[in-house]
């Protein structure tokens, strides 16, 4: 073989030899400008115009990273981070309570506090350290505006039969506003029984289960429902493309209604792929300009304590939860008893 044919064969093999460390190389550069997030629904919109596509488009122009988004019921995502735990394949997790205390318990979740967390009260974040609330928000009730004259009022008045199939709500143990309803019916009926037997006989006018509750409220707009869960921030966003929706609160027995803070609480994934891609997100997410933004954009209340909100939206929210009564309810107690809680559920309602 001539000398320069042989120059050309032996260059042409420690090209075809680098080739797959280039790709590689390639590749884990790729990955490094990338932030993968799992989250409840809720926050991103139909139309690509919610506070997560907001704050995640100026966030990779910012930083360069590109964020990964995947979506579901709170407790999915809780139990799909609890399957990947000895290889973790999410750098930040978003949930509702109880499952951000429930991530917490199984290990889940690292140490991290935000910069911008010092502003978040004591109640939406967790005193260890591991999540804290990034969008404040409440949980509620919508109803069809065009098909009901008025908002129904209390609990007992879903037992009417003009609800039968016309009312569905997400499932406990599975949607974070699911488990809501057996929280808030737990408080409202003094107890985890009587609350029980009232959902019992509910069931005769439930469509049956749904995993999330997003889905819900385009039912209730096109009258497909008439009642069903959700929550002010996810439901007051959703009502500006949905003109048929609107907001209410059950009430108890004394006729006042009732709901209580169901905070977006984001954390950083234990041994995170991507942990200081997680960080920075975090640190963007609590932002002033990020928290300025989520009632003008994203239809719910700051997380920040230092954030006055004095938008169109902030004021009508401010309305809307004129005369409702917030209670505070026992996180520990309900991260302890869930499961049971939860079994119980399922044996009240047949489900």
């Amino acid at each position: 073989m001539p000398r320069n044919t042989l120059k050309v064969a032996t260059a042409l093999a420690a090209l075809v030899v680098a080739a797959p460390l280039l790709t590689a190389c390639t590749g884990s550069a790729a990955d490094d400008k990338a932030v993968t997030v799992y989250s409840a629904d809720g926050l991103k919109g139909e139309n690509g115009d919610g506070w997560y596509d907001r704050v995640f488009k100026d966030f990779e122009k910012q930083t360069g990273i590109k964020v990964k988004y995947v979506e579901g019921g709170s407790g999915e995502m809780v139990q799909r981070a609890a399957r990947e735990k000895s290889n973790p394949q999410a750098d930040v997790l978003v949930t509702l309570p109880p499952f951000i205390q429930q991530a917490d318990g199984k290990g889940l979740l690292q140490k991290y506090a935000p910069q911008g967390s010092a502003q978040v009260s004591g109640a939406d974040k967790a005193a260890d350290g591991t999540w804290t609330a990034v969008v404040n928000n409440y949980f509620g009730f919508v109803y069809n505006k065009k098909e009901l004259t008025q908002a129904p009022k209390t609990w007992q008045e879903l037992l009417d039969a003009k609800y039968k199939n016309k009312l569905q709500y997400s499932t406990p143990g599975v949607a974070g506003d699911g488990t809501a309803v057996l929280i808030k019916a737990m408080h409202d009926f003094g107890g985890k029984q009587p609350a029980l037997d009232y959902l019992g006989k509910l069931q005769a006018n439930n469509v049956g289960p749904s995993a999330s509750t997003g889905k819900l409220a385009p039912k209730v707009d096109k009258g497909e429902l008439l009642v069903a869960n959700g929550d002010v921030q996810m439901n007051h966003a959703q009502s500006k493309t949905m003109p048929n929706l609107g907001i209410w609160f059950p009430a108890g027995e004394d006729g006042k209604p009732t709901t209580f803070a169901l905070p977006y609480a984001a954390g950083l994934v234990t041994k995170a792929p991507h942990s200081e891609n997680g960080r920075k997100l975090l640190d963007f997410m609590l932002g002033q300009t990020a928290q300025q933004q989520v009632s003008e954009i994203g239809g719910g209340f700051s997380a920040r304590t230092d954030v006055k909100a004095t938008d169109a939206n902030a004021i009508a929210l401010a309305k809307l939860m004129d005369g409702v009564e917030v209670f505070e309810p026992d996180w520990a107690d309900i991260d302890k008893n869930l499961t049971a809680y939860v079994e119980d559920w399922k044996s009240a309602t047949g489900s």
